[in-house]
């Protein structure tokens, strides 16, 4: 299904300033994930077939954890470990996302907060050449770090596709 005029996800600017043009991008693949989990909260921590442990909640504790790195770690220097994965757990995210309301909020309001702290930073950046230091890509610019979070959560929008049609038969949103 294509976008149709109503879905305003896509009806931000095409071209201008690179900045807003990322960051518009990265936020219509949030809202895409919140989409895909809205109004399915008994069912967010549905597998999708065994013996994988992939769920909608497990995405909303991953991407969470996702925006945490990049973002406080990464690119603001702050001392923030996952909250949903460890070293000795690094399939927390996943693994541990049960079908328990406690769990379903604790992981939106985690998202949510983790969203916010990276609106905030990319709003307050000087420009998009800012750096840190990552463990794993050495040092990565803000810019790097919006492409790869575009990235990162247009495939798993994707998962959520499957996940979401597989709960209560919805597509295309």
């Amino acid at each position: 299904m294509f976008p149709t005029t109503d879905d305003r996800r896509f009806t931000t600017p095409a071209t201008g300033d690179e900045r807003q043009m990322l960051h518009d991008m990265l936020r219509t693949q949030r809202t895409t994930l919140t989409l895909k989990c809205a109004d399915v909260e008994n069912a967010l921590a549905r597998r999708s077939v065994p013996p994988s442990t992939l769920s909608l909640l497990g995405l909303i504790r991953h991407l969470a954890d996702v925006e945490r790195r990049w973002f406080r770690q990464v690119l603001a220097g702050q001392h923030a470990p996952p909250r949903f994965s460890s070293q000795t757990n690094p399939d927390g995210d996943f693994d541990d996302a049960v079908p328990d309301p406690a769990f379903v909020t604790a992981a939106r309001q985690a998202w949510h907060d983790e969203v916010t702290f990276a609106d905030a930073f990319i709003a307050a950046a000087h420009n998009l050449d800012i750096e840190g230091h990552d463990t794993w890509r050495g040092t990565v610019s803000l810019r790097w770090v919006l492409i790869h979070m575009i990235e990162e959560y247009a495939r798993h929008n994707g998962h959520a596709d499957l996940l979401r049609e597989r709960i209560d038969g919805t597509i295309g949103m």
